[in-house]
């Protein structure tokens, strides 16, 4: 069973890494059918996870560039 709060508790880096592994055990079609359906719930969650961490990440990003002139500023951070 999946457990929401020990993802919360997760890193980006450590909850990633255990998504891929999801992905590639689901790929690779030898799981049974209940397990593929848990793996999937707790990759659905680990994505929403990683999604939330890098919103935040984007936001202090944001908080922290410097403007020109030395000062603080905020300015929209571009991700690739």
């Amino acid at each position: 069973m999946s457990d929401p709060a020990s993802i919360a508790e997760m890193t980006f880096e450590t909850a990633l890494a255990e998504l891929e592994q999801i992905v590639a055990r689901l790929e690779s079609g030898q799981a049974p059918l209940e397990d593929s359906i848990r793996m999937y719930e707790r990759g659905a969650l680990l994505k929403a996870h990683c999604e939330a961490r890098l919103a935040a990440a984007r936001l202090r990003v944001e908080k922290i560039i410097i403007g020109a002139g030395g000062a603080p500023g905020v300015e929209p951070a571009e991700f690739g």
